[in-house]
């Protein structure tokens, strides 16, 4: 019972890390939430163990996280995703202080202190505008898939001003475009900028320090973070590969670990 879980429950995805007793990442995995988030929680539990060959009995502390941390069926504890991610990005890279977290629901930006605790934070308004959800919109207006959005913008010669006001009227806004030609790698381009706007308004409020550490699902997309950097004078930091998706679940997995130490350190 040496190795902890750290469970973030998305609204749209579920992720799961296992650390080791040396703080190493022995395996992560990933589901599609679905409406059943216990299911889910369930099911990455089960993927990950067979991934990394592991029993269940080998796992000695789980901590959940996320939008559905409190349906984790075997969770130990909950903390909340803020806590988590400033963890994880940490993990990372230890001279964090502002964390920008982009997910397929929500935006989140926070400032933290030396300590790793959340100084101040703040989110998205209630519109898929400044999400993720609001990229893989503008995709299925022009007929592509999500997998395909960071091949396609990554042929755009400029970007194509779209406003962002509403996921909704984005629609409109892309017909428009393709009926005077625009380029569909241009459109999603200008949707991308449209998001970093919104993300750069969430860092000022929350008085971005540097290093800024950049997670979530959309900044798989070099594009995205590249428009970003552009934009913000600060260091800029993003955790390699698709492990940019596991930062909330790794965090988790990293205070999951301090507990199990300390209950050892009791026992």
């Amino acid at each position: 019972m040496s190795y902890v879980i750290g469970v973030d429950v998305g609204s749209t995805y579920t992720k799961a890390v296992i650390l080791s007793p040396e703080k190493e990442v022995v395996g992560h995995a990933m589901t599609a939430t679905g409406f059943k988030l216990d299911k889910a929680s369930e099911k990455v539990f089960d993927k990950i163990l067979k991934d990394s060959g592991l029993a269940k009995d080998e796992i000695g502390y789980a901590i959940s996280t996320g939008y559905g941390r409190h349906m984790v069926p075997y969770r130990d504890i909950t903390v909340t995703d803020l806590t988590a991610t400033a963890r994880g990005s940490h993990y990372f890279f230890p001279d964090t202080r502002t964390v920008l977290d982009i997910g397929g629901q929500t935006m989140k930006a926070s400032r933290l202190d030396e300590k790793v605790k959340v100084k101040s934070f703040r989110l998205n308004d209630k519109c898929a505008a400044g999400t993720g959800a609001f990229l893989e919109k503008t995709a299925r207006y022009m007929g592509y898939e999500t997998e395909e959005i960071g091949p396609l913008v990554q042929t755009s010669k400029d970007d194509v001003p779209i406003s962002g006001v509403c996921a909704v009227f984005a629609e409109s806004e892309v017909i428009n475009q393709l009926s005077l030609g625009s380029a569909p790698s241009d459109i999603m381009h200008g949707a991308m900028s449209s998001l970093v706007k919104r993300a750069i308004q969430l860092l000022k409020r929350v008085k971005m320090e540097s290093q800024i550490t950049l997670t979530g699902g959309i900044m798989r997309f070099k594009t995205m973070v590249d428009v970003l950097t552009e934009n913000v004078e600060e260091k800029i930091n993003v955790p390699k590969g698709e492990m940019v998706q596991f930062t909330t679940a790794l965090g988790a997995a990293t205070l999951a670990l301090q507990r199990l130490e300390k209950i050892k350190a009791e026992a």
